[in-house]
């Protein structure tokens, strides 16, 4: 989440630099933004911990850069095609009706710039130093459930072998990290 004050600072900066006055809609804008930072962010958080659960990555700085390059082509995109409809917006100042969707356009469009430019640095960086701990945490509780699980199934395939019960209908199977990508890339992923 530190992608979302890089994107309010470039919102602040674009505000100064147009007309310097913070009205109800610029707001909206920061609310906006707020939205399409965190989003980002999360993204590339998720994609690092696929890395790492799905597709069995070694925690480090060559999956942070893997996963920072996977993801950059998507970012770019959204930013890119976002900030090319916000330009009419963000050029038509003076023009009347324009009086509310301006200051918008000017908050998102900063604000894109700076989050989008300073997440790709930061937020690899940020969890390169703090997120190894947490994404242990993750992937040892997924064995777990994983280990547990297939002790059960073994369990119930026997008692299915010797007549007697099964797995329950409905019954958590836990996670399987191969299994997942297998059956991902298995169904056209």
């Amino acid at each position: 989440m530190a992608n979302i004050p890089m994107a309010l600072v470039g919102a602040v900066v674009a505000i100064w630099l147009s007309d310097g006055i913070l009205s109800v809609a610029s707001m909206v804008g920061f609310v906006t933004l707020t939205g399409i930072a965190a989003r980002n962010g999360i993204l590339k958080v998720s994609h690092y911990i696929n890395l790492v659960t799905l597709e069995n990555e070694p925690f480090g700085r060559p999956m942070i850069v893997r996963g920072s390059l996977e993801r950059l082509t998507p970012v770019l995109m959204t930013a890119l095609v976002a900030a090319l409809a916000l330009v009419p917006l963000v050029a038509a100042s003076g023009e009347p009706g324009k009086e509310i969707l301006h200051p918008v356009a000017v908050v998102i469009f900063g604000g894109l710039m700076s989050s989008t430019l300073l997440d790709t640095i930061v937020t690899p960086v940020v969890f390169l130093l703090v997120g190894e701990k947490p994404l242990r945490r993750l992937v040892g509780g997924h064995e777990r459930r994983a280990l547990s699980s297939s002790g059960e199934e073994n369990h119930a395939q026997s008692q299915n072998d010797h007549g007697g019960g099964g797995i329950e209908p409905g019954a958590d199977s836990g996670f399987c990290p191969r299994a997942d990508a297998s059956a991902t890339r298995g169904a056209g992923g």
